[in-house]
């Protein structure tokens, strides 16, 4: 059992934002598509926290695009949830706000709660900010690589070009 819970801790990352149920926040996730790779923010209500403590914590946020509720699901820990910002925290006496589903306009309104939203947001994982850091020092390299093969390639094709010219004004 301890074994699972340490392969379990190695999936987790450093620092979590607190989200709670109520909260209005903003997911940053990553998604890919084909070899290219971009941030999709989604902003919504967060109608329901599960396990908490767990490395598989979940969120689910709900909002209201072209007139059709939209529910996702967020595991914290993924490493394609990039960040998640609390814009708004609402007072709300319960964990599953499944009733906010059939609510629309003014009766689906919270009442707001005064919080530090930059002591809640400011979270960092300098463990992730490093291995992202690494990374983009190796995509620098990888592309300066790149670029300077294609340059040597550049000036192979310029000196071919070059030796034909030059063999052809001698024929004429």
């Amino acid at each position: 059992m301890e074994i699972i819970k340490e392969l379990e801790q190695t999936f987790k990352k450093g620092a979590v934002v607190d989200v709670r149920s109520g909260d209005t926040v903003k997911v940053h996730q990553k998604i890919k598509e084909g070899n290219k790779e971009r941030v999709q923010i989604f902003q919504g209500l967060v109608i329901r926290t599960d396990r908490k403590g767990s490395h598989t914590s979940r969120i689910t946020v709900r909002r209201i695009a072209s007139g059709v509720g939209v529910e996702k699901s967020f595991l914290l820990h993924s490493p394609l949830v990039l960040k998640i910002e609390v814009t708004k925290r609402s007072k709300v006496r319960r964990n599953y706000l499944s009733y906010m589903r059939k609510l629309t306009g003014k009766s689906a309104r919270l009442t707001s709660v005064d919080f530090d939203r930059h002591a809640v947001n400011n979270v960092r994982d300098l463990e992730a900010e490093k291995a992202e850091a690494e990374a983009k020092a190796a995509a620098a390299a990888e592309a300066d690589a790149k670029a300077a093969d294609k340059a040597a390639e550049e000036a192979k094709l310029t000196a071919k070009q070059q030796a034909v010219e030059e063999a052809h004004k001698a024929a004429a």
